[in-house]
């Protein structure tokens, strides 16, 4: 997610306001922003680059082809944990981030990358953070670093994975003119995200559940 969600309130995007009950300690209160940057859905080794999924694809048949429009980048930086099951992981995260936006862009709250990598209340919560898109009116353009990821294996089938975005870069857009708005805000751009995650009989590590909180010191350093 980018700063494109501080125009729309989490009242009506329950997918930064969910409580994660497992994962990384307990639950807390999602971002409560009221106004300009864009959902998250957010988000991008040591360089960024394009969307690290590709490696999982192959393992895992049937994904939804996913592709950005050229005016917008999800950017993963340092998204390798040199371990194969936390990469599976790390790739299925990013997919995820990636298929949001990609319902968003096309305003599709059954676009099908969104069953595909959530599950439970983090799938209504997806839909409901895309429909409040379709209700503002709004797309976005520009890129979203994605970074500092941290991921907790527990067991084999569930996982949570901590990490940042800087949204400084992403800004709303007007779905029905194509006007930019690139006004300034007194909103940080950086934003936490503590996702829970897991595998399906597929393989697929889907997220169950996911909060966020804005300008959290832990990503703005």
């Amino acid at each position: 997610m980018t700063r494109r969600s501080r125009l729309l309130t989490t009242a009506t995007a329950g997918v930064t306001a969910a409580i994660l009950l497992a994962g990384c300690g307990g639950g807390g209160d999602g971002d409560k922003s009221d106004s300009n940057g864009k959902i998250t859905g957010a988000d991008t080794g040591a360089s960024a680059s394009a969307s690290p999924s590709a490696s999982a694809s192959a393992a895992v048949s049937g994904r939804p082809k996913i592709t950005l429009p050229s005016d917008v980048t999800d950017k993963y930086e340092d998204w390798k944990a040199g371990d194969a099951a936390k990469d599976a992981v790390l790739a299925d995260t990013a997919a995820r981030i990636d298929a949001t936006n990609d319902a968003i862009l096309r305003g599709d709250t059954g676009a099908p990358g969104l069953s595909f990598y959530y599950r439970d209340k983090g799938l209504s919560d997806a839909v409901a953070w895309v429909q409040a898109y379709l209700d503002a009116n709004l797309s976005f353009t520009g890129a979203t670093r994605y970074y500092a990821p941290k991921v907790t294996m527990s067991g084999k089938a569930t996982a949570s994975v901590v990490y940042c975005s800087d949204e400084s870069k992403g800004f709303n857009k007007n779905r029905k003119t194509g006007k930019v708005d690139k006004s300034s805000s007194n909103q940080s751009p950086y934003v936490l995200y503590n996702t829970r995650l897991e595998k399906n009989d597929k393989g697929v590590w889907q997220t169950s559940n996911l909060i966020s909180k804005r300008g959290d010191k832990a990503c703005s350093a």
